[in-house]
């Protein structure tokens, strides 16, 4: 006879069994330090009132936590997420429907605290439309040849200028650059004290390594910071020549101008022959700066965030609307955080959603509403599919003229 295995929230005496738990979920080494286990819990900024483990007699074999998050979404409003991370479930462990009373719970904490969506990132594309999440936010990795770019020299507007600056400094204006920013970038997360301390290497977590990147910043004429570059460099010659690459690990910017400048300066230090970009935004300016393009190489496309409504009148009521329409969405929902016929009227002045039992324009599962929530996913594709039921003809393009955003949402940050 199998044991039973209790699924419950973890207390600070089950850091050290917790995150040896975890450590084998994501194929680490197993092994859990006295340090690791009074260090990283502070660092991680892990709170046991949402955190969850899974215990076969006394020993952790599944992990699930949350953190709580504004989402940025179109229009520069933002919504309270509940951001689902260090979800594992240990080899031995599997297919105990350990993940599933884990999401159950974290999704009742959450639509208990008012959270209007969760949202996550997906390791394996087919585990999380089950719990009612869709791809909101995909991710472009590009390999730029510098050498066959046609870049040019750089050129700054008068009286900006790009400045290396330390950890220390990033610290000073780099929470407040965040913060425009992500305004400006629906799918954005806001980052936390943490987020800094690790970001610049102030807070390291015990079993990683640092090497110091390099940081540099873009100043506008009035002196104002308007963007933050982090990058490394590989020092590789060969033959007395230099090969190097310059590795993207970071850059925001409030707009164009300092982007596109910190893009340029990025390929013009010396003896790099090659940049690559790190994660960036699908329809990001970076090829497009070059005097050719096809020097851009991709080197992965992939979904990032998954996205699950729980809130939907406070999801849709939050974001903004180029036009003005109306819309019935009957929203299946299994677990019925989201689950009813509901009647959006938008407007660039605002919308208003009801629950209405008028006959449903679109019908569509709660994953696939995710997915058009921040404005990537197309209506009339999913339509396409199968996934959407157009009730009514025309619904589907009527959806996406209100939906959709001129340009593709986006999330900088792994949580």
């Amino acid at each position: 006879m199998s044991r039973a295995i209790e699924v419950r929230y973890i207390e600070e005496s089950d850091y050290a069994d917790w995150m040896l738990a975890l450590r084998k979920g994501f194929m680490r080494p197993p092994l859990c330090t006295e340090r690791d286990a009074t260090e990283a819990p502070a660092i991680l900024e892990i709170e046991p009132a949402r955190t969850q483990g899974a215990f076969d007699d006394g020993r952790c074999v599944a992990t699930f936590r949350t953190m709580p998050r504004e989402l940025t979404v179109p229009g520069g409003g933002t919504v309270p997420a509940d951001a689902v991370t260090n979800v594992s479930v240990t080899a031995t462990h599997r297919r105990r429907g350990l993940l599933s009373a884990m999401m159950a719970n974290g999704l009742a904490a959450a639509k208990e605290r008012g959270d209007a969506v969760s949202i996550l990132i997906a390791a394996e594309y087919p585990i999380y439309g089950r719990f009612g999440y869709g791809p909101a936010t995909w991710v472009t990795d590009w390999t730029v040849e510098i050498p066959r770019a046609r870049l040019g020299l750089p050129q700054l507007p008068d009286g900006a200028r790009v400045d290396l600056v330390d950890g220390a400094e990033v610290r000073k204006v780099g929470p407040e650059l965040h913060e425009r920013t992500r305004r400006l970038t629906p799918g954005a997360i806001n980052r936390t004290d943490g987020f800094w301390k690790q970001y610049t290497g102030e807070a390291l977590l015990p079993w990683n390594s640092w090497t110091e990147p390099f940081h540099a910043v873009y100043r506008n004429a009035t002196g104002q910071v308007d963007g933050l570059l982090t990058y490394s460099v590989a020092d590789v010659w060969d033959g007395k020549l230099p090969q190097c690459t310059v590795t993207v690990r970071k850059l925001i910017a409030t707009n164009p101008e300092a982007e596109g400048a910190l893009w340029r300066y990025a390929m013009s230090v010396d003896w790099v022959v090659r940049l690559d970009s790190g994660s960036r935004a699908p329809d990001d300016l970076l090829p497009l700066l070059l005097g050719d393009p096809r020097a851009a190489r991709i080197t992965s496309h992939a979904d990032f965030m998954w996205l699950r409504m729980l809130d939907v009148p406070a999801a849709l009521e939050a974001r903004g609307y180029a036009g003005t329409g109306e819309l019935v969405l009957e929203v299946r929902d299994a677990d019925g955080y989201a689950d009813g016929r509901w009647r959006l009227t938008a407007s660039p002045e605002g919308a208003q959603v009801l629950a209405t039992t008028a006959e449903p324009d679109l019908t569509l599962d709660v994953g696939e509403l995710g997915a058009l929530y921040l404005g990537d996913e197309s209506a009339v594709r999913l339509a396409a599919l199968g996934r959407v039921e157009e009730r009514r003809p025309g619904a589907a393009a009527r959806a996406d003229a209100l939906l959709r955003t001129p340009r593709r949402p986006w999330c900088p940050d792994i949580f």
